[in-house]
């Protein structure tokens, strides 16, 4: 087994003993080096944004005081969520490897799949004027980084 695949496998254990949510686990690795760890802690913090590899983008981001993980390598218990891979994206991380499938997941009662087909949910544009006045501040500010 890939070691860093294992350290992910082994932070997906000490979170579902703990109680914390599902069997996620991940860890972030730069030149061959973790800089980031997480585990799926939606139930232990009552928040839907908590999995594996958001807490573990959170903890890279934090030890490497950037936002910005280009050039880091994902390893992942399962295949990222819709929320994780746009994440994932945004933090520049070039590679992701996984362990399960979406369709293991699905198996185990989580809507991963149903979500990637049929995302639940209505947008409606409210209020675009005011929030456009929002918009000019920002674009007035000097050397701001677009991210």
């Amino acid at each position: 087994m890939n070691q860093f695949m294992k350290m992910a496998a082994d932070e997906a254990r000490s979170g579902i003993r703990q109680g914390h949510g599902g069997p996620f686990g991940c860890v972030i690795v730069k030149e061959n080096t973790v800089i980031g760890r997480g585990h799926n802690e939606v139930v232990r913090r009552n928040d839907p944004t908590c999995h594996g590899e958001m807490m573990a983008i959170r903890d890279a981001c934090q030890r490497s005081e950037t936002f910005d993980l280009s050039g880091c390598v994902l390893y992942t218990t399962a295949q990222p969520c819709p929320m994780c891979a746009a994440a994932i994206r945004w933090a520049n991380i070039g590679k992701v490897y996984y362990g399960c499938s979406i369709a293991d997941t699905d198996a185990l009662g989580f809507r991963d799949q149903q979500l990637y087909r049929n995302p639940e949910r209505i947008d409606i544009e409210l209020d675009r004027e005011e929030c456009l006045t929002v918009f000019q501040e920002y674009r007035m500010i000097q050397d701001k980084i677009h991210y």
